[in-house]
């Protein structure tokens, strides 16, 4: 028994490094090694930031047609633009979703995970994310570029995969039925009501708030930078794989699950975060707390309401400060 061991003992190994790789390169979430690797086999790069910041410097071959929230949204209702908007644009870019395809931004932006979403919602089956973006080329001292990269033109249709979203009404029906598992990847403050932002605040029953952050090493690095207390966005790195199975350790990975934000972009990088952690019926809410919150016949945990009224008298408040801080710097001035 022990020379039959010994005789298939390096076979053995072998076909544990062949499913090894194979789980790597089926890994969504890439690391700075697997995005140059997928250069190498020819894999497309998106790069999601707006013009301005993709011209400062950007991963080499990297396509750009401006930030994606703002360049595939329609700005008041936060849905997708027409899809034959979508495809004209794809197209022109040379963006086919039929190939392999990695997605970045900065570091834990969640706009990156939207723009790997889009790409699936519209049939795409090859797109991965690089999680730590144009910081963690820059940090691994890799070359930039700042010309604009272009690729041939290509004619791809595109076509909504309905089983990767939940519509308004689903959503209801879902929560009606009770055999759902919901997540809710906003703010506490926003979870709560106390920061509205559409015409009620609060929370879909029974959803469990888990705000996006969670996923980083450390969930208050944008709180940070904004207020000087930290050089970089190190922190926004992800938790290893067991601290992430820690921090959703209280749901089941074979029960149906969907997430939601405000418009579905926060929702998307947990949506990805949990399907690399073997979640295997995830979805995501895209119209979010703004078609739940916006909807006076859907129930809400915890409900507040906007006041309007006082709302827009803060911004005439606001509005006439400004004035008078404009017309005092043109008096001063003169």
């Amino acid at each position: 028994m022990l020379t039959l061991f010994k005789k298939y003992l390096p076979l053995l190994a072998l076909a544990l490094l062949s499913v090894n790789a194979l789980a790597q390169k089926n890994d969504a979430i890439l690391s700075t090694e697997q995005v140059q690797k997928a250069i190498e086999r020819g894999a497309i790069l998106w790069d999601v930031r707006d013009e301005k910041s993709y011209l400062r410097g950007h991963i080499p071959g990297a396509i750009n047609f401006g930030e994606v929230g703002q360049t595939l949204r329609d700005p008041n209702k936060e849905d997708y633009i027409p899809i034959e908007q979508i495809q004209k644009l794809f197209n022109a870019a040379g963006l086919d979703i039929n190939r392999e395809i990695v997605v970045y931004g900065g570091r834990g932006n969640p706009y990156a995970y939207f723009g790997m979403y889009t790409i699936n919602y519209f049939g795409g089956k090859q797109a991965e994310i690089y999680h730590d973006g144009i910081d963690g080329w820059k940090s691994a001292g890799l070359p930039m570029a700042i010309d604009r990269q272009t690729l041939a033109p290509v004619s791809v249709a595109l076509k909504e995969q309905a089983q990767m979203n939940v519509t308004n009404a689903e959503m209801q029906k879902l929560i009606q039925a009770g055999r759902l598992q919901v997540i809710d990847a906003r703010t506490p403050d926003e979870y709560a009501g106390k920061d509205v932002r559409a015409i009620r605040g609060g929370h879909i029953p029974n959803a469990i708030n888990i705000p996006f952050e969670e996923n980083w090493q450390e969930p208050d690095t944008a709180i940070k930078l904004s207020k000087k207390q930290v050089p970089d966005n190190a922190g926004m790195a992800l938790k290893s794989t067991a601290d992430l199975k820690k921090l959703y350790s209280k749901l089941d990975p074979d029960k149906e699950t969907v997430v939601y934000c405000q418009s579905g972009v926060r929702a998307a990088e947990t949506a990805v975060v949990l399907k690399n952690l073997g979640f295997k019926k995830v979805k995501v809410y895209d119209s979010s707390w703004l078609g739940w919150g916006n909807n006076l016949n859907a129930p809400v945990a915890e409900e507040t309401f906007l006041n309007v009224g006082a709302l827009n008298a803060k911004i005439a408040a606001m509005q006439g400060k400004i004035t008078q801080l404009e017309e005092a710097l043109k008096a001063k001035n003169n």
